[in-house]
């Protein structure tokens, strides 16, 4: 299916796709980055039953202003991207999968640019915890987790660290996932039309959409989770807060140590798995194999399949109907000045 947009059209759509998303499922992904940090076990579970807490569930909403901020324009630069590529291939022998990937590719490159350091920025304000922010709320703007987690970088460089991880994850999610959007969507409209069903509405547009965006995105989560749990855990050691430090330390060890574990070496586990974030992704992976075994690198990875169909269901069907609508606007307007 083809539209005739302009690049306007397509920030619009993609902005505003990009912003309705973030609302709705950013306590989705706040769970799954807690799940995924290597001090989900102190922080997250409860002593004597060892299952999840109520911590996990707080602030939920914790940095989404900056991702909010970042997204907008990342979003319109990764379909502005994409559909231009798209197109520009779309001339050449390619086979239309590649195409896809390619395009996408392109796209993510660019996007991930804009988008790293609000990343690297959320995922540490994520982790910010109930009692940091109490403690801190008497000086203007300090319970703020976007403001606590940004006093942890002591150079604007440090919040570019996670762009190699984060476009390590972001280029094969999308390789995988875009042909099989464009393959899938048009498998359906093809069999509706055959059946004699086809609308052609904004509707039908959405509907295929969703259902196609959503089956691509979950498989595609599924089996880049490793490089996702790679990623979490360098965008956290940028800014150490994986690392319980000082009296956060002491209090640390006591509750480790009211539960019967080693206290010293569940810190130094950590410590570890920070120091192997600013190494590189390699080296975090193999700690993570090494420590936590292959269930680590999977770890979150049914939360986030649910959430990534979720949310690119409602991201590429919303931005798929945005188009559709403002291409059918802009072209009433110049029907109805037309002598």
């Amino acid at each position: 299916m083809s539209f005739n947009n302009t690049n306007t059209d397509i920030l619009i759509a993609g902005a505003f796709a990009a912003f309705t998303v973030d609302l709705l499922v950013y306590p989705l992904d706040t769970i799954k980055t807690r799940l995924q940090s290597p001090d989900y076990k102190r922080l997250y579970t409860s002593p004597s039953t060892n299952a999840l807490n109520r911590s996990l569930f707080r602030g939920l909403y914790q940095g989404i202003g900056s991702v909010i901020l970042a997204t907008i324009p990342s979003s319109g630069a990764f379909f502005t991207t994409y559909e231009g590529t798209k197109s520009m291939l779309g001339h050449t022998s390619l086979p239309a999968p590649i195409s896809h990937s390619v395009a996408s590719s392109a796209g993510e490159l660019v996007s991930c640019f804009i988008l790293t350091p609000a990343e690297v920025l959320k995922q540490n304000a994520q982790m910010v915890s109930h009692s940091q922010r109490s403690a801190s709320s008497n000086k203007v703007f300090d319970g703020n987790a976007t403001m606590l987690a940004l006093r942890k970088f002591n150079s604007p460089t440090q919040l570019w660290r996670g762009y190699t991880a984060l476009a390590g994850r972001n280029l094969p999610f999308t390789a995988m996932q875009f042909p099989m959007f464009e393959h899938l969507r048009t498998s359906i409209h093809a069999y509706r039309k055959r059946r004699g069903i086809a609308t052609g509405s904004m509707w039908e547009t959405a509907f295929v959409t969703v259902i196609s965006a959503a089956s691509a995105g979950s498989v595609a989560a599924v089996i880049t989770t490793p490089i996702d749990v790679v990623k979490t855990r360098i965008m956290l050691s940028a800014g150490g807060s994986d690392q319980p430090r000082g009296e956060e330390q002491k209090k640390a060890a006591k509750e480790i140590e009211a539960q019967g574990r080693d206290a010293k070496a569940e810190i130094e586990k950590a410590q570890q798995a920070a120091r192997g974030g600013r190494a590189g992704g390699l080296a975090v992976g193999r700690e993570i194999l090494r420590t936590e075994g292959l269930k680590g690198l999977f770890r979150g990875g049914a939360f986030r399949s649910l959430w990534t169909a979720l949310g690119s269901g409602l991201y590429l069907g919303v931005y798929e109907s945005g188009r559709r609508y403002l291409e059918g606007r802009r072209v009433g307007a110049d029907e109805g000045s037309t002598p």
